[in-house]
């Protein structure tokens, strides 16, 4: 037993070789039922969900329908605008073909051991960044999310939850935080999620966009999911039955309406959004308060530590720069190394 068990490259490649074909003699039987005569006029919808070699569509109408993927079609997630051509009846639960991906305007991913990163989520608006007073506040894990925010271009939303839990003792550290991601021009919203207070700010906040929640086991990200969306925690029980692939839906991403216009994509594979494959350099212009200061460095390849005439260094003495945040970026730039 142990690490002789183990795959290797060449071994894993054939495993998902094998897989993709199976995958696709089953797409090429579903496909044969209707021949390309039969199938409707292109149409354009989003990308509910995704199971398997099927997803789950919303026609510009509000129709769900269950569409078989061409291969062509290249990958696909939850978000995702797609062409599809209907088919003229139901087949094994399957209601039309997607034929094409449009181009994304953002893209979540994630660390997967097969595939390096795996793309989740696409044509996010904003990204709501959950932290709480309780277990424990971390401004380092906020701006280690904002990182990945700037990096990907999806705007950020701070959010303290359980601000119901705030007392005299850590009150005015978190205030002088929030106020320090303020000044830089992030917005932040205080909520308890028990107490179902300032519900409406976020509510707003969603209106015209498509959002997600991301946030650190414990900040109660899933309780303000349920608060805005008592629906969300449904298991599409339905899943494996169309697909056989049921065992995967506990990280199945899903997007939800919502009034206003607002959209909400929820996942629990989410939770790893993070800096896996972000270099050095870009995560210090995604520090977006260092940005007037980059360049301004003696020397070029300054660490920004205790090297003689650095820009960063000279702009926290003058109270122009957070000295936590440069300590935060630091400690980033610390755990990349690390790797």
């Amino acid at each position: 037993m142990g690490r002789h068990n183990k795959l290797n490259k060449g071994q894993q490649r054939r495993v998902r070789q094998n897989m993709q074909k199976r995958l696709a003699t089953r797409e090429i039987k579903a496909e044969a039922e209707w021949s390309a005569d039969q199938l409707g006029s292109m149409e354009s919808a989003t990308v509910i969900s995704r199971f398997g070699q099927h997803a789950d569509i919303e026609t510009s109408d509000g129709e769900i329908l269950r569409c078989n993927m061409r291969r062509t079609a290249g990958s696909l997630v939850t978000g995702d605008f797609v062409a599809f051509r209907r088919a003229p009846q139901n087949e094994k639960g399957l209601q039309g073909v997607i034929e094409a991906v449009e181009e994304r305007t953002s893209l979540l991913t994630r660390p997967d051991m097969y595939d390096g990163i795996k793309p989740v989520a696409a044509n996010i608006d904003q990204i709501f960044v959950v932290s709480s007073p309780l277990p424990a506040f971390s401004s380092q894990i906020i701006d280690r999310y904002l990182v990945a925010c700037e990096d990907i271009g999806i705007r950020p939303v701070i959010v303290l939850n359980k601000a119901d839990l705030l007392d005299d003792t850590i009150r005015p550290y978190i205030e002088e935080r929030l106020d320090v991601y303020r000044k830089i021009g992030y917005q932040v919203a205080m909520v308890s999620a028990a107490k179902a207070s300032g519900i409406d700010q976020l509510t707003e906040l969603m209106a015209d966009n498509v959002s997600i929640f991301v946030g650190q086991s414990g900040v109660g990200k899933s309780s303000l999911v349920n608060t805005i969306l008592p629906q969300a925690d449904i298991v599409t029980a339905d899943v494996s039955s169309n697909s056989g692939l049921g065992q995967h839906t506990t990280t199945v991403a899903r997007l939800h309406r919502l009034p206003n216009n607002a959209a909400l994509i929820d996942s629990p594979g989410i939770r790893e959004f993070g800096l896996w494959h972000i270099e050095a350099d870009k995560v210090t212009w995604a520090f977006r308060d260092f940005r007037p200061f980059i360049g301004g460095c003696k020397f070029r390849d300054c660490k920004h530590l205790t090297d003689p005439g650095c820009a960063l260094q000279q702009a926290v003495l003058e109270e122009k720069l957070d000295a936590e945040r440069l300590e935060n970026y630091h400690r980033i730039i610390d755990s990349l190394e690390k790797k």
